[in-house]
């Protein structure tokens, strides 16, 4: 799976790979470091792996989480507005990258 995304976003010049975490015990460290747009996890289950998820979205409001179930073939797209929300993907190209693009309002914005 992570082959399959990295070559998914490769390509693509407005997203670009900035690291890599094989041991989850740092990822908080390693996000606070980087400060990425958007973080990409590989989950055995998202359903239920929200947690990490409401973790990290707590600490940076401002990530956006693309959460992978390679085994299920399934994907949840997190981020944080007043409270964290999340939306069931489709598992395309497409979508997958929509998801990384995307840009939902912050606390604050108004719909026009």
């Amino acid at each position: 799976m992570r082959d399959l995304v990295l070559a998914t976003i490769s390509d693509q010049p407005d997203i670009e790979v900035v690291g890599e975490v094989s041991d989850e015990s740092h990822l908080a460290e390693i996000v606070a470091e980087v400060q990425p747009d958007a973080l990409i996890l590989a989950l055995d289950n998202p359903d239920q792996d929200s947690a990490l998820c409401g973790f990290l979205l707590g600490r940076f409001p401002q990530m956006r989480i693309l959460a992978l179930a390679p085994e299920r073939n399934q994907g949840i797209y997190y981020w944080a507005v007043v409270d964290i929300r999340s939306k069931k993907l489709v598992s395309s190209e497409a979508t997958l990258l929509n998801a990384l693009r995307a840009r939902p309002p912050l606390i604050g914005d108004v719909a026009v």
